[in-house]
């Protein structure tokens, strides 16, 4: 093999190591909170259908709900919801293998990162068709003794739902999916080379992004301590395991986002439980008492929460030393020429990015209902559930935690000049650690 060869070979080879591996991580990180859930007794080989579904919305594809039962029946049905857990498992994956080669240097060409960057992004959407394709089901629906089940059974014409992928939305959102992730790998980690024109921005960028991402994965870390320590002693642990391995940060990050002050509207309606803490269950099944935008919309924050748990309240509490852990944590990162009010900044603009981001990827709109020969719905089986932020009060608030927190972080004592505090300045010199 020729010299000029070579390289691209080893880049092609760790691109589908990475993205193998975090097809694999996604898919057992699934199927383990699937099968918790209840999903292995799914009738028909529907499992593995499933699962492909599950890893296919958490790495950015797109799932259609269909349903009906012929000119008996139409079902009104939609899903959008990310498994941010099997998201994120997949991602670090991803992110850690992509990083790994090039660690040990400051800089890089532009030509060698997209040179490593674009077998991956391509063998991503390869492997994202792969598994839209598998992400297809139909699911016959039991309506009891109700009218349209008597009829039905007449004409064997009972009702179905089933999800299908949608092929065209799922690689585009997988893109943007893969590209972030990319994005993000390269800002947070130091030991990861840049380009020489963009090596200025290190100071300023590298020591906010790593310490909001520690943040992050801190309320991560700490929702899984308290998802054991339930599911020990309060039951129903396969259940509370299943929440973890599928939707724990679509929990503990908008809880984040509460201790500093935002909020969220929404509702829950129908006869389905929901996998959250049971305060949140009550406050989005109490209608009428919305934000003004919509009044059927109840508003989720520590407030509303305290009226039914007064323990809501230690969200703040929460927030705000992990806040100013992470404040001291940028300023710890950064060089010592960098002064107070511009890490106030940097962590502003920090943590209102990643705020924006949780609060796209967090929220929640299911609806399913189905209407017996267009007459109405039938109320056993119809069911909508909402979630979203308010996003400007949201991420405005965030922008001034972490202006806040930045600010404050960077009057801890600290120690100066090591060589974690140095920026990269030349091709030959080692990215610091």
């Amino acid at each position: 093999m020729s010299p000029p060869t070579a390289p691209a070979a080893r880049a092609w080879r760790d691109a589908l190591v990475a993205v193998l591996a975090s097809f694999a991580v996604m898919a057992v990180v699934g199927a383990a909170g699937l099968a918790l859930a209840g999903a292995g007794d799914l009738p028909g080989g529907a499992f593995p259908h499933v699962v492909a579904a599950v890893v296919l919305m958490a790495a950015g594809g797109s799932v259609d709900v269909t349903g009906g039962a012929g000119f008996l029946a139409g079902a009104d049905a939609s899903l959008s919801v990310l498994p941010l857990s099997v998201s994120l498992a997949g991602a670090l994956t991803a992110g850690w293998l992509f990083l790994r080669p090039l660690h040990n240097r400051a800089v890089a060409g532009v030509r060698e990162l997209l040179a490593r960057a674009v077998p991956l992004v391509l063998l991503w959407l390869v492997a994202l068709t792969g598994v839209a394709l598998l992400s297809r089901q139909d699911f016959a629906v039991s309506t009891g003794d109700s009218v349209l089940g008597d009829i039905g059974e007449v004409l064997d014409a009972g009702p179905k739902v089933g999800f299908e992928a949608a092929i065209p939305a799922s690689l585009g959102y997988g893109l943007l999916w893969i590209l972030g992730l990319l994005l993000v790998s390269l800002l947070v980690s130091r030991r990861a080379p840049l380009p020489t024109g963009l090596v200025r921005f290190h100071a300023a960028v590298r020591p906010a992004a790593f310490a909001v991402v520690a943040l992050l994965l801190a309320y991560v870390v700490l929702g899984i301590v308290v998802g054991l320590v339930v599911a020990g002693t309060q039951g129903h642990a396969d259940r509370t395991l299943a929440v973890i391995l599928l939707g724990l940060p679509n929990l503990v990050w908008p809880a984040l986002t509460l201790g500093f002050g935002g909020a969220w509207e929404g509702k829950a309606e129908g006869p389905f439980g929901l996998p959250v803490p049971q305060v949140l269950d009550e406050v989005l099944r109490v209608t009428g008492r919305g934000s003004g935008t919509a009044s059927d919309l109840s508003t989720i924050d520590v407030a509303s929460l305290a009226e039914r748990d007064s323990r809501a309240w230690w969200l703040v509490v929460l927030a705000v030393v992990l806040l100013l852990a992470a404040g001291a944590l940028a300023a710890a990162r950064s060089p010592a020429h960098v002064r107070p009010w511009q890490h106030a900044l940097h962590l502003a603009v920090a943590l209102a990015l990643a705020t924006l981001v949780v609060c796209l990827l967090a929220r929640i709109q299911a609806q399913f209902g189905l209407t017996l020969l267009g007459l109405g719905d039938v109320d056993d089986l119809s069911g909508n559930v909402e979630l979203r932020p308010l996003l400007w009060r949201t991420v405005g608030l965030a922008f001034l935690a972490g202006a806040v927190a930045g600010f404050l972080g960077a009057l801890f004592p600290r120690r100066r000049g090591g060589p974690g505090r140095r920026t990269p300045s030349g091709p030959a010199g080692p990215a610091a650690r």
